[in-house]
């Protein structure tokens, strides 16, 4: 067990705890912010943080944009995302496209508060689940943004020998035309680039440069379900505080690294909660 811990806890980086906040509350966090003690704050963010924008998350129910998709017949949520069920059923993927297209919603609180971080030089990075590309419109550049589940901003052939690029402004005037976007090159179909997760160059490169320097991770608006991005909440150094505003606890150690001696996920309510 000693070896495994040892083993985990460098491959996850879990150093030694250190307490950084003065308490474990807000006004802790602001403090720790307004002392100069951090730099490189990284937000990861969901749907929940746009929501207040007129945009359904995904998973409520009833409401849910999945929910509203169940006309499609689905055979499970995610499918819809998947490029081999894109490819035989397009027309569930358009339909949701139109509902979250860039240009219909304005930017939430949530967003214009990543976008203060960035612009007081204290944003490292926007880890984001959402398609709506709402952060971009608040102000944040390519740059300064990890889109882990893609974005409107380029759309291409989805034929390998293909690939051709098409335009925001060209997707759009498919989208809202009812049509099903074809590549006028070879006919296949035209997608933007939602990345499978784990085929992300920059999902796969950046969390190593980013968590380790992170000294305030802020996650704002998901249930983190989906992994890997779930994951990236324990690969920031173990004395980093994380701060969750949600409407639901999420994120908590699973039972296997509790067994092992260490946590890596939020502990909200135990006794030896430090951060």
């Amino acid at each position: 067990v000693d070896f495994l811990r040892s083993l985990f806890s460098s491959t996850l980086g879990l150093g030694s705890a250190e307490k950084v906040l003065d308490e474990l509350t807000l006004a802790g966090v602001a403090r720790y912010i307004n002392g100069g003690k951090c730099k490189n704050i990284v937000c990861m963010v969901g749907a929940g943080i746009s929501t207040s924008a007129g945009i359904p998350d995904f998973r409520s129910p009833g409401t849910g944009l999945y929910a509203n998709l169940q006309k499609y017949n689905l055979p499970y949520p995610e499918a819809i995302f998947q490029i081999d069920y894109f490819k035989k059923h397009p027309e569930p993927f358009f339909a949701l496209a139109r509902e979250l297209y860039p240009g219909q919603f304005k930017p939430t609180i949530c967003h214009y508060f990543i976008k203060m971080l960035k612009d007081q030089g204290l944003l490292r990075r926007c880890y984001t689940q959402n398609i709506d590309t709402l952060e971009r419109v608040a102000g944040l550049q390519g740059e300064d943004l990890i889109e882990a589940h893609g974005t409107f901003y380029t759309s291409h052939c989805v034929s390998f020998c293909c690939r051709k690029e098409y335009t925001l402004d060209w997707m759009k005037e498919k989208i809202f035309a009812d049509a099903i976007p074809k590549c006028e090159k070879c006919g296949s179909l035209v997608k933007p680039v939602f990345l499978p997760r784990n085929h992300s160059a920059e999902m796969n490169l950046s969390p190593c440069q980013d968590f380790p320097r992170c000294d305030l991770l802020i996650v704002m608006g998901t249930s983190l379900q989906v992994q890997p991005f779930a994951s990236l909440v324990s690969r920031v150094p173990k004395s980093c505080p994380r701060l969750l505003i949600n409407m639901e606890k999420a994120g908590e150690a699973g039972p296997m690294l509790g067994l092992l001696g260490f946590g890596g996920g939020m502990d909200f309510d135990s006794d030896k909660a430090y951060r």
